[in-house]
């Protein structure tokens, strides 16, 4: 991974190492990585309950008047209890019928109101250090027919990646039927990085697009999270899988797939 190293540390080892030959492992080290240890695994769920709790606690907090900064800390209140040092949290809110796209903690600073929808993405560690990342909305009184409509087809859209992940599968292949699934559907293509491995880092190989080399294997972890902008609508949703040495591909999260009205 020499795109995350430090260009200090790496210039002061070619400096002094000068007999030094320096090889780049990271084709060696990644596939290493991906695949997860039954020791990792229960590290794992108990990361994955972490942030099923944290969502928990939004749905019980959450209420007219605060900011979005206030209930992104909510969760990471719940977060830090349970023994999560760090982590990335997306939010917004917005009224019913306009498309309120996730945003970093500096554009956190809307007061949400009856009626208004709030979508949160919780990707943060757990004891032990592994990542995972569930994102939901929640509607402070009621969803619209179309929010409603089109989260039904982001569950389609993540069901639809989730039967291509098999063992020895291409991710390059399957980006590019989730692609044609969506122009199908009438939805627009992904341009981003919609589905990855997950572990000590927060993105980790394989990566489910064009350019990726790493097949999928058995025991490893997943981020799944379908997500598209339309006029009216932010349609998204996030969850963790487990791609089993059976083949099997387990649903991680216990929160509710749903949008949450309260």
């Amino acid at each position: 991974s020499p795109g995350s190293l430090s260009y200090g540390f790496v210039n002061h080892l070619q400096k002094n190492l000068t007999k030094a030959t320096f090889i780049d492992a990271t084709p060696l080290v990644d596939p290493i990585k991906a695949v997860k240890s039954a020791e990792e695994l229960v590290l794992i769920r108990r990361m994955i309950a972490l942030q099923d709790a944290c969502a928990e606690a939004v749905t019980k907090n959450i209420r007219p008047g605060l900011r979005d900064s206030e209930v992104v800390e909510i969760a990471r209140a719940v977060a830090t209890e349970m023994g999560s040092e760090q982590g990335w949290y997306m939010a917004a809110s917005g009224p019913v019928g306009t498309a309120a796209v996730m945003q970093p903690p500096h554009m956190q600073n809307r007061v949400l109101r009856e009626g208004d929808q709030f979508c949160m993405l919780i990707e943060n560690n757990g004891p032990g250090g592994y990542y995972g990342e569930i994102g939901r909305t929640w509607v402070l009184g009621k969803a619209s027919q179309e929010m409603q409509d089109e989260f039904a087809f982001v569950l389609e859209a993540q069901k639809f990646t989730l039967e291509l992940l098999k063992h020895g599968a291409d991710p390059a292949d399957i980006f590019a039927r989730y692609n044609d699934f969506m122009r199908k559907g009438g939805h627009p293509q992904e341009n981003r990085l919609y589905a990855h491995g997950q572990g000590y880092d927060m993105v980790e190989r394989p990566l489910i697009r064009q350019d990726e080399t790493l097949k999928v294997g058995p025991n490893m972890l997943f981020a799944v999270h379908p997500t598209y902008v339309t006029e009216r609508t932010y349609s998204w949703v996030c969850d963790n899988y487990f791609v089993h040495a059976n083949g099997n591909v387990e649903a991680l999260h216990k929160f509710p797939q749903r949008i949450t009205e309260l």
